[in-house]
């Protein structure tokens, strides 16, 4: 059974739904929470649920720090959900293909350096747009610049703040996340839907 690796930043609610999804179906096994602050709710989420975690700052994923980690935790595949820190190029040549991310915007807009949380959401109301949604993209040396895995889509309603929008976000990211990761290990790999 392939071990995954979840990294987050922030409060956890995708990193709980995949390990949630990942014990009911039996497919695979969160085996590893990473998270790059120790006051991250992620932290509180994984003991909770009985998952390892560990804190690794920004400089101990420079430093080889996470690489070691990974490997000594037999990790074969790594899941970023709120992670906010770029991934250094040995676990990206360690893990090829083997690294996603998802991003709460339809890419190739609305992404890049710093663009995450509630200010993806103002920028897209911001500019107008009809509809917003997630893109899995592989994991590259730029920020949201990797592959496309799969994207889904939700309309922009009128009166929408960055709260009801990130709120209609959420939700397809908890749908679809945990199925498109399991999709990726028991296939190989979907294209773009």
């Amino acid at each position: 059974m392939e071990k995954i690796a979840i990294l987050a930043s922030g409060e956890g609610t995708n990193a709980e739904r995949i390990i949630r999804y990942f014990r009911e179906r039996g497919t695979a096994e969160v085996a590893l929470v990473v998270a790059s602050r120790a006051e991250a709710g992620v932290v509180a989420r994984a003991e909770r649920l009985h998952v390892p975690c560990k804190v690794v700052p920004p400089a101990g994923f420079m430093s080889g720090e996470a690489l070691a980690l990974l490997r000594e935790c037999g990790i074969g595949f790594v899941v970023l959900a709120g992670f906010l820190s770029r991934i250094p190029d040995d676990i990206l040549h360690a893990y090829p293909r083997k690294v996603v991310n998802i991003h709460p915007s339809l890419l190739p807009k609305f992404g890049g350096k710093g663009m995450y949380g509630m200010r993806v959401h103002k920028a897209v109301l911001e500019a107008g747009e009809k509809e917003s949604g997630i893109t899995l993209q592989y994991v590259n040396e730029n920020y949201d610049e990797g592959d496309y895995i799969f994207q889904a889509r939700c309309p922009v309603v009128p009166g929408d703040s960055p709260e009801t929008l990130a709120e209609r976000v959420h939700q397809l990211e908890y749908r679809h996340y945990p199925e498109v990761v399991e999709k990726l290990l028991s296939e190989g790999g979907p294209t773009l839907a």
